[in-house]
């Protein structure tokens, strides 16, 4: 006997647990990444300048540039009363000129695209730290590495495939659902 497909609901509007789970994991994973490179380097003058430049850089292209390069371009920027997981789509109304929904799988192509600045932000912390906890070691700084990289995992085991992407009315044309095999679902 063949199980039948549940149907998986899109969402024009995502709760609000859902945007602050999603929210919630990004600040969060960009405030400890930053500050363990910081710790990581306290022990020469790099630290500060280092972590501090990964914090603005990792909410700037979160914050500013996707809305700016990939939301405007989202289904959910067209949409009436919608909200997206991230809530972005209505600073991008606020931002940036209505793009073309063709063009949102082009956030994935190029080498500086906004999909590898957005992976960038996520790994860079995690890769930044490995040195730091060989040469500066510290029970804090194992922790905030383990917190970052538990919050990586969370985010692509959990808050993707359970929370943002299944649910999202443009995974059909986004090269991340795609990626993840979220698209045929």
């Amino acid at each position: 006997m063949k199980k039948k497909k549940e149907k998986i609901k899109l969402y024009s509007r995502y709760p609000a647990t859902s945007i602050l789970i999603y929210n919630g994991t990004t600040i969060v994973h960009y405030a400890l990444g930053g500050m363990g490179i910081i710790l990581g380097y306290d022990f020469n003058w790099t630290g500060l300048p280092f972590g501090l430049l990964y914090i603005v850089f990792a909410f700037v292209q979160m914050y500013i540039l996707m809305p700016y390069m990939v939301c405007s371009n989202c289904v959910y920027y067209k949409i009436k009363n919608a909200l997206c997981i991230s809530g972005l789509n209505l600073v991008s109304r606020k931002i940036a000129k209505e793009g073309n929904v063709k063009d949102f799988p082009k956030r994935g192509e190029g080498i500086f695209c906004h999909n590898h600045l957005y992976m960038a932000s996520l790994f860079l912390p995690i890769i930044a730290m490995i040195p730091a906890l060989i040469i500066n070691f510290s029970l804090i700084l194992l922790m905030l590495f383990m917190a970052v990289t538990g919050l990586l995992l969370y985010r692509f085991f959990v808050v993707f495939p359970k929370t943002a992407c299944i649910h999202c009315r443009a995974k059909y044309d986004c090269p991340n659902a795609r990626a993840m095999g979220l698209s045929e679902v």
